[in-house]
């Protein structure tokens, strides 16, 4: 995956210290409920849709502007489905970041899915009960935005309640 210009820049004076990131999750569901997944070109896993928000973009903004960057489908975000904080990390060359994931339940509108930049293999519409192999996280994110209410889910761990 590229890495945007403005996380370069803030590692050039940051070096490789924890960055917190705000990150979307656009899950789009087209007119027979089926899920769009693609196969990510830097580990190989089948995710959502997913990207950084750029500094001043609104996070549903990202969600529409990933769906068409990496998919090349017109998307319509329907709500807010999740907000969690994901657990930190250390990427291979050493950078640190932890990502707050905002997950949105989103509708299909138009496009043909398919590979449409270089952060995919490749792309596929999935039955939410004939789903390839996905991480624990992915998997909460397509039940969070399958199930969405209009109540958004918020993680309350760490709360004495």
């Amino acid at each position: 995956m590229p890495t945007p210009e403005f996380i370069l820049s803030l590692r050039e004076k940051i070096g490789h210290d924890p960055l917190w990131m705000p990150g979307v999750t656009a899950v789009v569901f087209n007119e027979v409920g089926q899920v769009l997944l693609c196969r990510r070109s830097d580990n190989g896993a089948w995710t959502p849709i997913t990207g950084i928000v750029d500094p001043g973009e609104e996070p549903a903004v990202t969600a529409v502007r990933e769906a068409e960057e990496e998919a090349g489908v017109v998307i319509q975000v329907e709500g807010l489905a999740s907000v969690k904080a994901n657990p930190p990390q250390t990427f291979p060359n050493g950078d640190q970041a932890q990502f707050l994931d905002l997950t949105f339940r989103c509708r299909y509108v138009s496009g043909e899915a398919r590979v449409n930049d270089e952060e995919s293999t490749d792309m596929m519409w999935a039955d939410l009960d004939d789903l390839p192999p996905m991480n624990d996280r992915m998997l909460d994110r397509l039940r969070s935005a399958s199930s969405f209410s209009g109540r958004t889910w918020f993680s309350l761990d760490g709360l004495d309640t």
